[in-house]
């Protein structure tokens, strides 16, 4: 079932969402309906808290297959960052430029309950995953970004 995406200004999204203390049938079939939906969206990553359910799921997909964690949490970085431009799926039409560190490792637990172990991620996987999991803390990246411009429609001239 495709989700109702929650758009900048709605409460919901600065809102801490709170950590899933058992992956449950309705946890599950929230995080294939996210999944759907960002599908449908074209979307690379979405948080429960953007469907108005502000609970620790997050859903990506960066072309190397869907990923869905529960309670997913950052447990190391390098130091290095990188800037790229990001958008957002609950900002729409503004881009911005956004630090992100270029290496991560993350915990969480899948949907099969087992802890996650260490998801090391890099790169684009690595900028959706922190992007993400910011919006569990209610963090969205206008919060984090420079240079933030409204996009161009692809027929403008």
């Amino acid at each position: 079932m495709i989700l109702k995406v929650r758009k900048h200004g709605d409460p919901v999204l600065r809102v801490r969402a709170l950590p899933v203390k058992k992956i449950t049938k309705e946890m599950l079939t929230l995080a294939d309906n996210m999944l759907e939906t960002m599908y449908a969206v074209d979307g690379v990553g979405l948080a429960a808290n953007q469907v108005g359910i502000p609970v620790q799921v997050v859903v990506i997909d960066v072309g190397e297959g869907p990923i869905i964690l529960f309670n997913p949490r950052i447990v190391h970085h390098d130091d290095e960052e990188t800037v790229g431009r990001e958008g957002c799926l609950s900002v729409p039409g503004l881009t911005g430029e956004v630090a992100r560190w270029e290496r991560i490792t993350v915990e969480g637990m899948t949907d099969n309950g087992l802890s996650y172990g260490k998801l090391e991620a890099e790169g684009l996987l690595a900028r959706a995953l922190q992007h993400e999991i910011d919006h569990l803390g209610g963090i969205l990246f206008i919060d984090k970004a420079t240079n933030i411009t409204k996009e161009q429609a692809e027929d403008e001239v």
